[in-house]
């Protein structure tokens, strides 16, 4: 078979030949004639309801730089899929795309070429018969059978004998060799990263911020790339003063939260079916989210008279959750949000709630219409500011193969700008909380420190603010999935002088 040679005697995987070229007479075809193949051959499917849906997102990813949580649940609708299905097809297409990096790396070596010189449908196949294989509990022949089924009845024919070859070649060795094989003459912590599908950029960051350096990495930085490499439970939070956290967990069925008073957890389900979230008493977040907003509520503010703004309020789950809160104080909250479609997020979110949403730019206050901010400034002021995502990567499995290192310093500036503004429209001794969904030391500890600096702000001590959450000495909190369960956010308190 063309690509591939027989195992080794040794019993590890046998070595491929970089540049090797495929005799089975399979070609790269043009995109619009593949697009218009695959169109049609589709339509038919290849008799696997479960792995036609799975194959049919990840080509929209690959191919069209979808969102696999925008377009499965959609896709898993229009075939019917209910049930154990929708789970082993969450499963597969969440895990396919977390792994993409290691999977490559094994197909690449069982190809005996790089994995650019193979056609994207094929390669899409590939990564996940390959993560069957490799990750999962399904009969290595069913794993074959249905990628090479999948090819055929999407245009490339000519390419099933391949891409049996590949697979089966795959099964002729355990994950453990792979792993062994793929990571081998890798430096330690490149074969960490590549071992729990990291890119090695990545896994540097996560060392830095967890301590740790080239020469000695942290400790901690392999439990950390493992909890990312996992599926996480979904978390719902409890609307403040609508339902308690414990209504919540009985009528759901969930588990109540470890660190937030109004935290859910939920092991499988589509929260999106729940009555309590149907009916604007919970909403899906992170226990880390919740986290942050509570630090908001919670700081002292002398004299708050209730005015509050969230600066970067889309899509608007803490809005709401600060808004429900503010019900009950008899506050307002004034969310700002420069994307219009995000902004009718926030109004969607926050409807019956005490909130005013503006669309505008949150660095320039003063040149948003309708802005009425008050003249001697907020009381409370959250800034939970675009970034890299790399605290969310378990939640959005295809992000960290589409990040650059080269991302962070655009970021960098504009969560200073929006750091500044805040805190410039913030009330003498009242309060500006910066987060993001990141660890990385240059969009969290710097930006706080050298923005406090600058302004005059003092940094207050944020993890007094969340009481009983382990591994947190302050002033900042920096949350991790292999310690509290969260994405790994962190946040700051800074009040104005």
């Amino acid at each position: 078979m063309a690509g591939f040679r027989a195992r080794s005697t040794s019993g590890e995987p046998p070595k491929g030949r970089p540049g090797q070229k495929s005799n089975s007479g399979y070609r790269r075809r043009s995109e619009s004639h593949r697009q218009e193949y695959e169109d049609k051959q589709s339509a038919k499917g290849s008799g696997d309801r479960v792995r036609d849906v799975v194959f049919g997102v990840l080509r929209q990813v690959s191919s069209q730089d979808a969102y696999a949580n925008l377009v499965l649940p959609g896709a898993m609708k229009k075939a019917g899929l209910t049930g154990r299905d929708a789970a082993f097809a969450t499963e597969l297409t969440y895990g396919t795309l977390r792994a993409q990096g290691l999977l490559d790396a094994v197909i690449a070596e069982a190809a005996g070429r790089p994995v650019g010189k193979i056609d994207e449908t094929v390669l899409d196949a590939l990564r996940l018969g390959t993560y069957q294989i490799l990750r999962t509990r399904v009969d290595d022949h069913a794993a074959v059978n249905t990628t090479v089924e999948l090819v055929k009845a999407n245009g490339e024919e000519k390419a099933a004998g391949f891409t049996n070859g590949v697979l089966r070649r795959i099964t002729r060795s355990t994950p453990q060799q792979w792993l062994d094989t793929v990571t081998g003459g890798l430096e330690p912590l490149a074969a960490l990263a590549l071992r729990h599908a990291h890119p090695v950029w990545i896994a540097e960051v996560f060392n830095e911020a967890l301590g740790g350096t080239a020469e000695e990495p942290a400790g901690e930085l392999e439990d950390a790339l493992t909890a990312d490499d996992r599926r996480p439970l979904v978390h719902l939070a409890a609307r403040p003063g609508q339902i308690s956290a414990e209504e919540l967990a009985l009528v759901t069925g969930g588990e109540e939260g470890r660190w937030s008073p109004y935290a859910v957890y939920l092991s499988e389900g589509d929260p999106g079916k729940l009555e309590p979230v149907q009916e604007g008493l919970a909403s899906v977040q992170d226990e880390g989210s919740q986290l942050i907003a509570l630090a908001m509520l919670r700081a002292e503010v002398a004299d708050d008279r209730g005015r509050w703004l969230d600066l970067c309020s889309g899509p608007g789950g803490k809005t709401a959750f600060l808004a429900s809160w503010a019900m009950g104080d008899g506050a307002r909250v004034d969310a700002v949000e420069p994307a219009e479609h995000r902004a009718e997020l926030v109004r969607q979110a926050t409807r019956g709630l005490p909130v005013s949403v503006h669309v505008g730019d949150g660095r320039e206050l003063a040149g948003i219409n309708g802005l009425n901010a008050p003249d001697a400034g907020y009381d409370r002021v959250l800034v939970d500011a675009p970034c890299t995502g790399l605290g969310a990567l378990r939640r959005r499995p295809e992000a960290r193969w589409r990040k650059s290192p080269d991302d962070v310093a655009s970021l960098v500036s504009l969560q200073r700008d929006l750091l500044r503004s805040a805190l410039a429209a913030t009330r003498p001794g009242g309060v500006t909380v910066y987060s993001t969904c990141s660890p990385h030391p240059a969009e969290t500890t710097e930006v706080a420190r050298a923005v406090a600096e600058e302004t005059g702000a003092s940094i207050e001590d944020a993890a007094a603010l969340v009481p009983g959450l382990t591994h947190n000495d302050g002033p900042f909190v920096q949350l991790w999935p292999h310690r509290h369960g969260t994405d790994a956010m962190f946040f700051a308190v800074l009040r104005r002088s």
